[in-house]
């Protein structure tokens, strides 16, 4: 079996894409040890991708520069205004494109093309290529952005005329699948498709990383630590898990004597909430780290790791953590919409609530934290659903009608 990856995100660190992506290819090997794979990695950014831990036949790195010349711009700004397309769109397509067309795809048996950011460049950069006719397409997140739970973009022509040419790669890929079964439902329906869309999970891998790195991880203060390591956009309600905790602490002594909560934020305003519980002192709200010391604190420091999920209303995708925290076998608390993906996959309704219902947080909360108090015992919150079985039987599912 020869198999192609078509990779945009293969970075160690910063992106759950890339930690996904590597894993994807670690899997793929471990599925099949004999086959050839393939990678044809195309970015945009400077970096030291260590792409030597893949488990990989060959790899072509080429770095794309995305900065737009000014007859570019110049076009961009008459197309937009008159025909409501986007001239940098294509642009940009055309310089993954020109890397994805010189590849001989009649050598290989299936080509993987995977998503990477909101924007699906290297998927819709494929569009009217030959390759597309091996190629199997892997959304990340919904496209286009309106469609995206938690974003304020507007309807507007460039997003339908985004949504037109992902309709045509969707025509043209020999099979689409997603990371998340509501995902997979919904992008099936919105374009329309007379192919099913399929769900191939995130993985996690540690093969793939060198994790010995831990010069900047934070020590352990109180014997129950709580940590969430992630951003707080697209509507994840931090302020109700927070304030939730905020009034264990005040109100539940043994809580507020044996437990902590560190917080490694990105995106939106971390110095409003540093500001809003700067008297609680059992919480701590830090910057981000890099991939290395933020799961050694995820690994070794934190007795329950939480997982906020997209919302308010709805999350039809699958957090890029949740194989990972998942490997720990440790409690985990996610807060999330009443309708989301994790409500379909974690087994036990103790370690999910609903974000607009902060008394549910709090009960819930506390019977978490005290039982962990008391006893640490291995959990598997998630049950089989990423285990290596579980993925095999799905990508020979995909791979045999496709």
């Amino acid at each position: 079996m020869n198999f192609l990856v078509i990779a945009q995100d293969l970075r160690v660190s910063g992106t759950s894409e890339g930690i996904v992506s590597r894993s994807f290819i670690a899997k793929l090997r471990m599925a099949y040890p004999k086959a050839i794979i393939d990678v044809l990695y195309i970015k945009n950014h400077n970096s030291e991708d260590q792409l030597e831990l893949l488990p990989v036949n060959s790899i072509q790195s080429h770095v794309i520069n995305l900065k737009p010349t000014f007859s570019v711009k110049w076009i961009n700004r008459f197309t937009r205004r008159v025909f409501n397309i986007s001239w940098y769109d294509r642009f940009i397509h055309k310089s993954y494109a020109k890397h994805i067309a010189t590849i001989d795809h009649a050598k290989y048996n299936h080509v993987f093309i995977r998503s990477a950011g909101l924007n699906h460049e290297i998927i819709l950069a494929a569009k009217d290529l030959q390759i597309l006719k091996k190629a199997i397409i892997n959304f990340h997140d919904p496209y286009p952005f309106f469609w995206y739970q938690g974003s304020k973009q507007e309807l507007s022509g460039d997003e339908l005329n985004r949504f037109h040419n992902m309709y045509k790669v969707v025509q043209q890929a020999k099979g689409c699948i997603s990371t998340a079964k509501m995902m997979s439902q919904d992008l099936e329906f919105l374009y329309g498709s007379r192919k099913q869309f399929y769900t191939l999970p995130h993985q996690f891998s540690e093969t793939v990383f060198n994790l010995t790195d831990i010069e900047h991880v934070r020590k352990k203060q109180k014997p129950v630590t709580l940590a969430y390591h992630g951003s707080i956009q697209f509507g994840r309600q931090i302020d109700v898990l927070l304030d939730a905790y905020d009034t264990l602490v005040k109100t539940n002594t043994q809580i507020k004597e044996h437990t902590e909560f560190v917080l490694r934020l990105g995106g939106g305003d971390v110095q409003r909430l540093r500001s809003k519980y700067a008297k609680n002192k059992n919480i701590s709200i830090l910057g981000t780290l890099n991939f290395s010391n933020s799961s050694y604190e995820q690994m070794h420091s934190a007795d329950i790791n939480i997982i906020l999920e997209n919302g308010p209303l709805y999350c039809n995708i699958l957090v890029g953590k949740a194989p990972f925290l998942a490997s720990l076998n440790k409690p985990i608390f996610c807060v999330s919409p009443r309708r989301s993906e994790l409500r379909h996959l974690i087994n036990d309704v103790k370690y999910i609530a609903s974000g607009d219902d902060i008394e549910e947080v709090k009960e819930k909360l506390e019977a978490l934290i005290s039982k962990n108090i008391i006893s640490k015992e291995p959990v598997f919150p998630f049950g089989d659903y990423f285990s290596d079985t579980n993925f095999v039987n799905k990508l020979d599912n995909i791979l045999k009608e496709n």
